[in-house]
């Protein structure tokens, strides 16, 4: 059952985004801006934990889980460090990916050339 939660969350982000795109003058950019403070505005209320439970790894797959990410380092750095712990925090859970997602685009930049 949990596939099934996966996919159906998984889904419900997917579809949301593009009725989203589809129906408003929002960019992919604003888009992808709103899910991750979504994300974060659930993580807050201790609600996107509870979505994790029932879909497992099909809610952190969306850009949601950023979001999430970055709020749940940075309330568990908070509660240890204080007001310095937010910013120490918020790059905890999500630095992996971050690293990965700019050595990726450089090495990429080298490879091809860009459009006019």
């Amino acid at each position: 059952m949990i596939y099934v939660n996966a996919f159906l969350f998984c889904g419900f982000v997917c579809v949301l985004g593009q009725l989203i795109l589809d129906y408003t003058k929002l960019t992919p950019g604003h888009v992808t801006s709103m899910f991750v403070c979504i994300g974060a505005f659930l993580d807050i209320f201790g609600i996107y934990d509870k979505i994790i439970l029932w879909a497992g790894g099909g809610a952190m797959v969306p850009i949601t889980s950023f979001g999430h990410s970055l709020i749940h380092g940075a309330l568990a750095k908070a509660s240890d460090f204080g007001f310095m712990g937010l910013a120490m925090g918020m790059f905890d859970l999500t630095s992996t990916g971050i690293i990965a997602a700019i050595i990726i685009s450089f090495f990429l930049s080298l490879i091809f050339e860009p459009k006019d």
